[in-house]
């Protein structure tokens, strides 16, 4: 596995990368791409961290595992390439994004892409996966290693949104120092929690970028 990962975020984490535990996983990841079909690609496994640099982060969404269908992940969680279908969690987030912020989104286009950009580090806690295996990746070195960036990120930056969605991600964020940063909890945007009224109304758009404005941040374009 090449660490094609950018240089702000090298330089934070460059501790990490030393470990063994770290050397292990790159070894594993490594042997699972030469051997099987695994997803993203080799050069976007890192995609959220060159897209969203340390420099630029403002807003944490936290996944669980990257779409382990064909030509969906991307690297970016909940986010899929331009043209592929979009799947039901990325549509509630749509909806969510509609109805909170009284416009019309571009529903065609699931990459999410320009709120990387924007510096929303889009997460997944694993950040690869063998194609057709949900989970296949799990309990490798993946969870060691973005708790890391969540510990780091909580420690080292200031005026943070974190949004957790649903109990895995609720679990993965709860180290995070809420009286140096925002952080907003819901259910799962899936359909299972959010027909059960866990996710639709929760305003987390809105009240993300009401936080960075009041803070004198620049709010995202969703």
């Amino acid at each position: 596995m090449k660490l094609t990962i950018h240089n702000t975020w090298k330089k934070i984490l460059n501790d990490e990368f030393n470990k063994s535990y770290f050397q292990d996983l790159k070894n594993f990841i490594s042997e699972e791409y030469e051997a099987n079909t695994c997803y993203p690609k080799q050069d976007h496994i890192f995609e959220a961290f060159n897209k969203a640099t340390f420099d630029k982060v403002k807003v944490v969404i936290i996944g669980q595992d990257p779409y382990h269908g064909v030509g969906q992940a991307n690297g970016l969680c909940f986010s899929v390439n331009n043209g592929i279908t979009n799947p039901p969690s990325l549509k509630n987030i749509f909806k969510e994004i509609d109805s909170d912020l009284e416009e019309v989104h571009d529903k065609e286009n699931g990459d999410l892409e320009k709120w990387a950009n924007q510096g929303v580090l889009l997460l997944n806690a694993v950040l690869t996966v063998r194609a057709g295996e949900a989970g296949s990746h799990q309990n490798k070195g993946w969870e060691k290693f973005t708790d890391t960036v969540i510990k780091t990120l909580s420690e080292e930056k200031d005026n943070l949104v974190f949004l957790l969605w649903g109990g895995y991600a609720k679990k993965k964020g709860r180290k995070i120092d809420t009286a140096k940063h925002l952080v907003l909890t819901s259910g799962h945007p899936s359909p299972l929690s959010a027909n059960r009224g866990f996710w639709f109304g929760n305003k987390h758009f809105s009240q993300t970028n009401n936080y960075l404005l009041n803070k004198g941040k620049t709010p995202i374009n969703w």
